[in-house]
């Protein structure tokens, strides 16, 4: 029998579009991140940093040779973890983790996968470089351990990875996987295996392995399927990320894609658009939007938009919400300085936890005060947005550009904090 789809944890989706498919002829990165919903999930930021010879590194369940350095990177991370659910890094290059259900059992302790996002980002000057850093350590440590703190609940990933000239698709099984490079300028991912007949990579016994246990049939001449071979359908209900993925599969169809209409689609609710409708049933792909708010399958705790300029581009500038987007605003984050401190937080005082209280508010009735928050945070995104522009076309003397970016976050947060002070009161009193 197959389980219910509330009886299962799912987590993320992700698009990404390259500058063929955007109007600025940037690369636009973006993703979801949907964890348990009282699971903090603040920011971390990290420099660029060297280490001695023989160093090791401690992840999450397992301990790994470190590299002599590591790039400076920014991302969202659940505040008991080691990793990262998603984040880029100062060579321009972005990384996101999924779920998804195959037919391998999954070990009780090793790499998690958000182990792996972090690792890909301190390691990998490209998408491809990335890629790589994340096949060998899967290769080498596998995948496993619990990425949930309340439960034993330990799960394959797929990673999206790209930066300013290529997009990546990577989906894993134990230590077996499959890569696909978006060829037509555009690539999606959710909960499950999407990779069929179309990879351009895979491992080097993942068809054997498949044969052997027949989940595919000895050589025939057809080209090897790795979703037919390996999705488990059994463990996890297509309805769960089937509606979340052509969601994005759409929106990536359209021609001119720009920051803020990504920022729409990681807040789409399907028919009622960037505000959520509570009332379908689990057994409803449009109970699973994604934007989530489907606890305890999954809820969105954090998500990010990034557009990707060249390593040599200038600041790199990323737009962060912690929460669900649809009742939080997109922040300016710049990549390798130093964040404000309530941005990186999980205290009471820290931006994840008053956000989240906002968005308890706004339960109680979303179908008012959901509009209500939507209509205040847009003016306000758009005042940022400007601000952020203003300050891009006329950036100081690069020694001066760190003190300045970090400046500039501080101000956008000490805006921010006193207008959710301002929109709290107001949807009390709804």
């Amino acid at each position: 029998m197959k389980p219910a789809a509330t009886s299962i944890r799912v987590s993320c989706d992700s698009m990404v579009a390259l500058g063929n498919r955007t109007q600025s002829g940037r690369t636009i990165f973006s993703k979801n991140s949907d964890r348990p919903a009282l699971e903090c999930q603040p920011l971390f930021w990290e420099p660029a940093t060297r280490f001695r010879e023989g160093e090791t590194l401690r992840c999450q369940y397992v301990e790994i040779e470190q590299v002599p350095e590591t790039f400076a990177l920014v991302g969202a991370r659940p505040n008991w973890l080691w990793g990262l659910e998603h984040g880029v890094n100062e060579m321009g290059v972005a990384i996101g983790n999924h779920t998804i259900f195959t037919r391998d059992a999954v070990a009780d302790t090793g790499l998690l996968g958000m182990d792996l996002v972090r690792l890909g980002l301190e390691r990998g000057a490209s998408a491809g470089a990335a890629a790589g850093v994340i096949i060998e350590l899967v290769e080498r440590y596998g995948q496993g351990g619990s990425g949930y703190s309340d439960t034993h609940w330990p799960y394959h990933n797929s990673f999206l990875i790209a930066d300013a000239r290529e997009a990546l698709l990577l989906e894993t099984s134990a230590s077996r996987w499959a890569l696909k490079r978006a060829t037509d300028g555009a690539l999606a991912a959710s909960n499950h295996a999407s990779i069929t007949t179309d990879w351009d990579e895979l491992g080097h016994d993942t068809i054997e392995h498949a044969i052997a246990r027949d989940w595919w049939p000895e050589p025939t001449g057809v080209r090897f399927d790795f979703a037919r071979a390996y999705r488990n359908l059994d463990l996890a209900p297509a309805v769960i990320s089937s509606g979340r993925y052509a969601t994005t599969c759409q929106a990536l169809e359209s021609a001119g894609l720009d920051v803020a209409s990504v920022q729409r689609v990681m807040r789409d609710h399907y028919g009622s658009g960037d505000v959520h409708a509570p009332g379908a049933s689990p057994d409803d792909e449009k109970y699973f939007s994604v934007c989530m708010h489907a606890d305890p399958v999954g809820t969105t705790t954090a998500s990010m938009v990034v557009e990707l300029p060249g390593p040599d581009g200038g600041p790199l500038l990323a737009w962060m919400a912690l929460g669900n987007p649809c009742v939080v605003p997109y922040l300016p984050v710049f990549v390798g300085a130093p964040l404000p401190y309530a941005l990186c937080s999980d205290g009471p005082a820290g931006a994840w936890r008053l956000f989240k209280q906002l968005l308890c508010e706004v339960e109680k009735d979303f179908t008012t005060r959901g509009r209500c928050v939507r209509s205040f945070w847009k003016e306000h995104e758009a005042a940022i947005a400007a601000g952020a522009q203003a300050f891009l076309g006329n950036l100081p003397p690069p020694a001066e550009r760190t003190a300045a970016a970090q400046l500039f976050m501080e101000n956008a947060w000490d805006a921010t904090a006193l207008a959710a002070g301002r929109l709290s009161a107001l949807v009390a009193s709804l």
